[in-house]
């Protein structure tokens, strides 16, 4: 379970077909997988990555896709702007993958640079993105957004303090969005990805969360899932196959968060 030996993607032509779509970290990983599959699935992808040259190849290694590459920071409001002005005036849906992990340091070992940098990336980027989309998503009167929790906003034992506050800060973004603009017809749902192969890497900047979270995590997570597998979570919830869920947070993580 939860690994791609057993599945097999299956696309569905045309279900983004008109559609404007802006994926973060669309230069590696789950973002990647996530911006290729709205492409095939015949959606027009406004990609956005802090990395110019992991967006070169992605641009390059598809000439079939629709993708607009938008380099830069997105936690910086000038790369936002950018990022919207890509658009052309019309966003569809948002999908916030960008994010970074901690070093799973506990509170009293944690430092405010790294507080400070895993939630200018989690979190403050993400408000910031969605804060400029949202008004065109309300003028038009519809609009999916969704964003990429972790099993770290759904427990405490997956990471440090800063990332596990971090992404529990995604999950209340998530749903007090869900209920402010449900009614105006914009739905907001959070993915929370279990073990993933990505090339996010995390060390143990600490040897008490070494000794406490090692031995739970050994004994409970699933084989990894490929970030294929996460973007049809995402895809699912974005696309209008989606409807009628809003305020959802979709575990995508083999079955972990049930243990």
């Amino acid at each position: 379970m939860g690994n791609e030996a057993s599945w097999q993607e299956t696309t569905t032509a045309g279900r983004f077909a008109g559609k404007t779509v802006i994926v973060t970290g669309a230069g590696s990983g789950i973002g990647l997988a996530t911006a290729l599959r709205i492409a095939t699935e015949g959606g027009r992808v406004v990609a956005a990555d802090i990395s110019a040259e992991r967006l070169d190849a992605l641009v390059d290694g598809h000439p079939e896709a629709d993708l607009i590459p938008v380099a830069g920071d997105i936690s910086d409001e000038d790369t936002v702007t950018a990022v919207v002005a890509a658009t052309g005036g019309r966003v569809d849906a948002l999908a916030n993958v960008a994010g970074i992990m901690d070093d799973f340091t506990p509170i009293h070992q944690v430092d405010d640079e790294l507080w400070g940098r895993v939630f200018r990336i989690n979190v403050t980027a993400l408000m910031r993105l969605t804060r400029a989309v949202v008004p065109m998503m309300l003028t038009a009167g519809a609009g999916s957004v969704v964003n990429v929790a972790s099993e770290a906003g759904l427990r405490g034992s997956a990471a440090g303090a800063a990332y596990t506050a971090s992404k529990h800060a995604v999950v209340g973004l998530t749903k007090n969005s869900a209920v402010m603009y449900g009614p105006k017809g914009l739905r907001f749902n959070a993915v929370a990805p279990g073990a993933t192969i990505t090339n996010i890497q995390a060390s143990w900047g600490s040897e008490l969360a070494a000794a406490r979270l090692q031995p739970l995590m050994g004994a409970n997570i699933p084989a990894p899932a490929t970030a294929a597998q996460l973007a049809a979570s995402i895809t699912f919830l974005l696309s209008d196959d989606g409807t009628n869920v809003n305020g959802a947070i979709l575990a995508s993580d083999g079955g972990w968060s049930a243990v």
